[in-house]
């Protein structure tokens, strides 16, 4: 297996293999800002938490998912991340599935969790290029990946439905391992501010 699960760590922040031994403070996470109320986002309801941890456990077991919590620096859960739609062959992941609670969001958590994801990607398991997806209309996430240093390849268009009825389209974007040193200097800098 190319991507398996693993522990990475910062000093305000660390990434662990999801369990359910994480739900109670996920389900907590869930509810700061009612998150699962945006439409165009596949947040968990508090109640639905400990559904969503199976499920991507089980995509895990499948080969296609390495789930992670979130951790602050107190070691309580306040989000889900992924290494996704995992191309082994290919050594292409898409970094997905993120979410974080509210009070956390504008707080740099992000910034030092993609940090420790991207190392990890490309300085550890040598990928030739991280996918970010999301729903085009999804302003805040789009501005996130793009400060990143991740460019847009384009749009699906008509990709995905979601459970509203309503037709995705989806915003991809990429950072390739050329490219991966530049990132990592803007990271650099924008944890250092």
């Amino acid at each position: 297996m190319w991507m398996t699960p693993t522990q990475l760590q910062s000093e305000i922040a660390s990434l662990v293999p999801l369990s359910h031994d994480h739900a109670p403070d996920l389900a907590e996470a869930a509810a700061d800002g009612e998150l699962h109320r945006l439409w165009y986002t596949a947040v968990p309801a508090p109640d639905g938490i400990a559904a969503e941890i199976s499920r991507r456990l089980a995509l895990q077991e499948a080969g296609s998912m390495v789930p992670f919590a979130i951790l602050d620096a107190s070691s309580r859960a306040v989000g889900m991340t992924t290494f996704m739609n995992i191309d082994q062959a290919n050594h292409r992941a898409e970094i997905g599935s993120t979410w974080y609670r509210k009070s956390v969001q504008r707080t740099g958590l992000n910034t030092a969790i993609k940090q420790l994801m991207l190392s990890h990607a490309f300085d550890t398991k040598d990928a030739i290029a991280v996918e970010f997806r999301t729903h085009v209309l999804n302003r805040q996430s789009r501005a996130a990946i793009e400060r990143l240093g991740a460019k847009l390849d384009g749009i699906l268009r008509a990709h995905s439905i979601l459970p509203n009825g309503t037709l995705r389209d989806t915003a991809v974007y990429s950072i390739t391992a050329a490219e991966w040193p530049m990132v990592r200097a803007n990271l650099a800098h924008m944890a250092a501010r």
